[in-house]
């Protein structure tokens, strides 16, 4: 597991938890959702790093969400982390993103689309932050000791990646679970994301579908696999989210989804 300030109960034996709404809409939907993620985290000794994007940059329409403010989400986002004692993990879409938002959140997270980005990666790297890069829908497991490198090479080794699904034809993604231990194989812990993995992009509509009625059997088999981490967007209301609510959980159901891959990932343990 990777070293992280403030990271609780990493010697659980359990999986980390990356979690929280897909955006941040709000000061009182970042804190709701935390306060009830901490809750459980306590409850299942998860280790938990709180999850929210302070702007979304890759929408399919201009008229899409995009943020409240860079400064006002990242602001929100630093009160949850003291708050709740717990670190912060947000996206960065451009180099500039990288020592801004470092100043605020605990980890960098570089979205699926951007992972082969350079500048990006670099930029990341020299904040000094632990970097999670998301694996392209285009690229296999292997093909990500490339991207984790270039942090490396930028002078940082605290990484970590995440597999998020594969393009399968216009609409669909496919989760490859090979992919997991051929990441791991990078030395890196490697996080399964289990609701943008059940994504539905490119819709009619210019708004992404999803199928979130598998999140916990994509999660179950994930946990099974060994996979070190689980991301996962979570939302009080996802009917009435502002980004991604097709494919986020509903916060109440949350604990049920998590208590049981606890339990998986016990048995998995007594295998070792």
């Amino acid at each position: 597991m990777i070293s992280i300030d403030k990271l609780k109960y990493t010697d659980s034996g359990n999986f980390f938890l990356l979690a929280g709404p897909c955006a941040v809409e709000s000061e009182e939907i970042a804190f709701q959702t935390a306060e009830e993620l901490v809750r459980i985290s306590e409850k299942y000794k998860i280790p938990l790093i709180f999850k929210g994007s302070f702007k979304k940059a890759n929408r399919s329409r201009i008229d899409s969400f995009t943020g409240i403010g860079d400064l006002k989400a990242l602001k929100i986002l630093k009160a949850v982390g003291d708050k709740f004692d717990i670190p912060v993990v947000t996206d960065i879409h451009k180099a500039t993103d990288a020592q801004m938002a470092a100043e605020f959140v605990d980890v960098l997270q570089i979205p699926a689309f951007l992972c082969r980005q350079t500048d990006l990666l670099v930029a990341a790297a020299e904040t000094g932050k632990v970097v999670n890069i998301k694996k392209g829908q285009f690229l296999s497991g292997e093909a990500m000791k490339f991207a984790a490198q270039k942090v490396v090479d930028a002078g940082n080794d605290k990484v970590m990646l995440t597999e998020r699904g594969n393009s399968f034809g216009y609409q669909d993604l496919i989760v490859d679970y090979t992919n997991i231990p051929a990441m791991q194989e990078t030395g890196f812990p490697v996080v399964l994301d289990i609701t943008h993995s059940l994504q539905r992009p490119n819709q009619t509509s210019g708004v992404t579908g999803g199928n979130p009625q598998m999140i916990e059997t994509i999660a179950k088999a994930g946990i099974a696999v060994g996979v070190d981490g689980i991301f996962m967007e979570t939302h009080p209301e996802p009917s009435k989210a502002l980004s991604d609510g097709a494919n986020m959980l509903r916060l109440d159901l949350a604990e049920r989804l998590l208590s049981r891959l606890v339990a998986i990932r016990a048995t998995v343990n007594s295998f070792k």
